[in-house]
């Protein structure tokens, strides 16, 4: 390291008992140190070294404090810590021209960046160097720095610092086997039990938007995209932002810009295969390098622990695991509409991939849909050929299909029981009108301080410009919030519609013994997927044998 002289640069004349000395002390803290023993880690405690150096910076008339440098929770064994880097910046702009520590383990635990910071850097910006408890001053007994004494210590302090490393490693690696919670936030549904902080409870309202967004994934087909697209337009904040700000948690995600709390395809795509809504506890996918190197990487898949049935899962198995099925399909919406009740079912029969749906019109305006090979489609007509099938053609065969076999091998009160739990519950309408007075409440507050701000322009608390300004802003977070509550009002109407339609449709089913309408979740529970050949020919592969 290299920069021009401290100000404070003491002549070698100088009697360094004369000098006035600028004081930088230095305290840190981390958390390895913080539970080594409650003797021994009050003597380490911030306020512990503080009171120490402060009574010590007494002692010495001609010692001034020029700041306090803090870090608190960051480990010795890297030197990558904002308390030190500002200390370092005023060490080069020459503000100060002492350090003073409790002992060299303060400064760091890494034996080769400490030794270099006592045998170059100090030097080099004429700093003193004092740590009180190991006797070393580098004015006033420059031997003292010098001894063999100093890198043996700091060897010792390296070498603590990985010893604790292995143990606190090891102790990690115990609980994540026997599945504790080790982490610090528990995964979006979920938090810690208070009597118990490595065990894991339901938190309901984020509970009721994973399902949802399981229940959107299998049974409407819906894509990552667009369920993050119904989930902004009802203004359900994000998992960061309902840490932050309905559980009040100090979480923080550096991909999160300027508070941005909308849902994004990774954010959905991750809860989709996170199998801790079953009940397992998966962790140790991320390690740090070493315990200098702090690095941290990914962890081969083999290589997780995985402890089953820890905690009260959020879904039904078979939910989950049709979820997992249909993850890696494309389900996106395509331009001629909504998703189709087939996504992620139909099959070329010939290349295997999946079918892609298409729409046309004719001279009435009217919209027919057909499927075509996604291969034909998106890659190249010579990789296989059209395969194409008519939306009404497939509905006909498999509603047909489907009633035949109901009829000779199903247990139609099975049926009708999975049924029935596809229809929105009370949970859901409890949650969505939870959503809905949350906004309401939002709504008001912002209604009565875009009133005051009027108040304030007229007493002359704001400028004009200031006044129209605030205006702006709290207008258009108002609209926000407009357009947010009448997309939970819709979500409350098609939930309504849709409770209504299933007990008619299941009504319907109980009368007459058969399927009048093939839905999303028939399919889902029927079927593994439909091969589609040419000539309009038609092969179902059912869950099971017949």
């Amino acid at each position: 390291m290299s920069g021009r002289k401290s100000k404070y640069a003491c002549n070698q004349n100088e009697n360094p008992k004369k000098k006035i000395w600028y004081v930088a002390e230095y305290i840190r803290l981390s958390q390895e140190d913080s539970n080594t023993g409650s003797e021994k880690a009050e003597s380490n405690s911030i306020t512990s070294q503080k009171n120490l150096l402060n009574e010590f910076i007494k002692e010495h008339e001609n010692f001034v404090l020029y700041d306090t440098y803090v870090d608190d929770g960051y480990t010795g064994t890297d030197f990558n810590r904002p308390g030190f880097k500002k200390l370092l910046d005023d060490i080069k702009n020459g503000s100060v021209n002492c350090v003073v520590v409790k002992d060299l383990s303060r400064l760091g635990r890494n034996y080769i960046e400490v030794g270099n910071y006592i045998e170059q850097v100090f030097p080099i910006f004429n700093i003193r160097f004092i740590a009180i408890n190991d006797n070393i001053d580098s004015v006033e007994n420059p031997m003292s720095s010098n001894t063999i004494l100093v890198p043996f210590k700091n060897l010792i302090n390296d070498e603590y610092a990985r010893d604790t490393s292995i143990k606190i490693r090891s102790a990690l690696n115990a609980r994540m086997k026997k599945g504790e919670f080790v982490g610090a936030f528990p995964s979006y549904g979920y938090i810690k039990d208070k009597n118990d902080r490595h065990k894991l409870i339901i938190d309901e309202e984020a509970a009721g938007i994973v399902r949802k967004i399981f229940e959107w994934k299998v049974y409407d087909g819906m894509g990552n995209l667009a369920i993050c697209h119904r989930l902004n337009e009802m203004g359900i904040l994000n998992p960061t932002g309902y840490k932050k700000k309905q559980l009040k948690q100090n979480y923080n995600n550096s991909k999160i810009i300027q508070e941005d709390y909308s849902w994004c395809p990774s954010t959905v795509r991750n809860i989709l295969k996170n199998d801790v809504y079953i009940g397992n506890v998966t962790q140790g996918k991320r390690k740090v390098k070493s315990y200098k190197v702090h690095k941290v990487e990914q962890v081969p898949e083999e290589d997780w622990v995985t402890v089953e049935n820890m905690h009260e899962s959020i879904l039904d198995l078979d939910l989950f695991e049709k979820a997992q099925e249909l993850r890696n399909i494309d389900t996106r919406a395509q331009k001629c509409g909504s998703v189709s009740i087939w996504a992620g079912i139909l099959k070329c029969a010939d290349c295997g991939r999946m079918m892609q749906k298409k729409c046309c019109k004719n001279k009435n305006g009217k919209v027919y849909e057909y499927y075509v090979c996604g291969s034909y489609s998106k890659k190249s007509k010579k990789l296989c050929t059209k395969h194409t099938i008519k939306v009404d053609k497939l509905e006909e065969y498999v509603e047909k299909t489907v009633n035949k076999l109901i009829e000779h091998f199903i247990d139609k009160k099975n049926i009708i029981d999975k049924l029935n739990r596809f229809k929105p519950d009370n949970q859901d309408f409890h949650r969505l009108e939870k959503i809905r007075n949350t906004k309401n409440h939002e709504y008001e507050n912002l209604i009565n301080i875009k009133r005051s701000l009027y108040e304030d322009w007229k007493n002359g608390y704001l400028t004009r410009i200031e006044y129209l300004d605030y205006k702006k802003m709290y207008e258009a977070k108002i609209k926000k919030i407009e357009k947010d509550m009448k997309n939970i009002d819709e979500e409350k109407v098609y939930n309504e519609k849709l409770s209504n339609f299933s007990n008619q449709y299941i009504q319907n089913f109980t009368n007459n013994g058969n399927l009048r309408i093939i839905d999303r979740e028939v399919l889902i529970e029927l079927l593994d997927y439909i091969e589609i050949y040419e000539k309009n020919k038609i092969k179902i592969h059912f869950k099971f044998s017949i």
